[in-house]
């Protein structure tokens, strides 16, 4: 895993220790698509490398609350961003055929133009709130195509997954 500054040429690698993927995938729906990554090494904070929140259960990411999402795709030599807004959950399954499960959070924009696209997934979809503290919404999961009209992003929803985060990491995040 490499992470890149461009502004600084500042990098940090770090090897993969261990993947621990959530024992109930669904890789057909995409359900309960989330895995976390054990590094070889700590990785040390500063002004370009700091931590997000992980959001408490209760923890609510309100339908047009405004988001971000970052990736490399598939193209991309530079880290992409993309500005995306929440979207309310009956529109997003509605629009998929009822293929969006309750651990699942859409994002994008509803006429299409903007959104995650593919080598995206595993990114995170996140909200600053307050003005000061980032939390983590969403990853990237799946979606129909890239910044299509009425096809959102879907994540999988960190919120319903934080007991599982901190069993799996023993309250260490």
């Amino acid at each position: 895993m490499r992470v890149m500054n461009t502004a600084s040429n500042a990098a940090a690698t770090r090897q993969i220790r261990r993947i621990v993927q959530h024992a109930q995938y669904d890789q057909f729906t995409s359900d309960y698509d989330i895995a976390l990554l054990e590094l070889s090494a700590p990785v040390f904070f500063n002004d370009l490398v700091q931590p997000v929140c992980v959001p408490a259960p209760s923890h609510a990411f309100t339908s047009g609350t405004t988001c971000f999402v970052t990736g490399w795709g598939e193209l991309a030599t530079l880290l992409q961003e993309a500005t995306v807004s929440i979207i309310n959950h009956k529109t997003c399954n509605k629009m998929y055929d009822d293929a969006v499960t309750p651990r699942m959070i859409c994002a994008g924009n509803i006429q299409g133009g903007v959104d995650a696209c593919q080598g995206d997934s595993g990114g995170p979809l996140v909200c600053l709130e307050r003005g000061r503290r980032w939390f983590l919404a969403g990853i990237v999961s799946w979606g129909e195509g890239c910044a299509r009209q009425n096809r959102p992003g879907v994540y999988t929803q960190v919120i319903k997954f934080t007991d599982w985060i901190h069993q799996q990491t023993k309250g260490q995040v």
